[in-house]
């Protein structure tokens, strides 16, 4: 099945919840509601942020999480230590993958950067195989660079 999300109005509910907030992790959270809301088929949708050479759990919706990921290792740690977008049709088959909610069978992890530095990852896992498709890549890529630009980043912490 497709799902039909509405990037467009999508960006726009994303900067209307962060546009006047500095704050960064009160944008995450509000950020991770909105996606929430508005894709279909989903079960975890959240953010790793960097701190040192991991990733630590940040702003989320969905069960509880991996805390600390390693770059390099699982979907998040990949596309952290890649710089690049990891869409997973089936975790199954994804080398080393961490399985956090073991309902998850799809997912797509999009890095996130601010001055050239990597800060984050978002992270969106789905019960559904083939869930993810270009266009969600596409989609959700501008999401994150929405997200980002709101961001306050602050300097990793250790």
């Amino acid at each position: 099945m497709k799902y039909q999300t509405d990037y467009d109005f999508l960006l726009e509910q994303l900067t209307a919840v962060t546009e006047s907030e500095t704050d960064t992790i009160a944008n995450l959270s509000n950020a991770s509601a909105v996606l929430q809301m508005n894709l279909d088929e989903i079960n975890w949708v959240g953010f790793y942020l960097v701190r040192e050479n991991q990733l630590v759990l940040g702003p989320f919706q969905g069960r509880p999480a991996c805390v600390r990921i390693d770059f390099g290792k699982g979907v998040c740690g990949t596309a952290a230590a890649a710089g690049v977008t990891q869409l997973v049709p089936n975790v199954h088959e994804f080398p080393g993958h961490i399985a956090c909610d073991g309902a998850s069978n799809s997912e797509i992890v999009i890095p996130m950067f601010h001055d050239g530095q990597l800060t984050a990852v978002l992270d969106i896992d789905s019960p559904v195989f083939h869930r993810f498709t270009e266009t969600d890549r596409n989609g959700l890529e501008r999401c994150a660079a929405v997200i980002s630009k709101a961001c306050c980043w602050q300097p990793a912490l250790p």
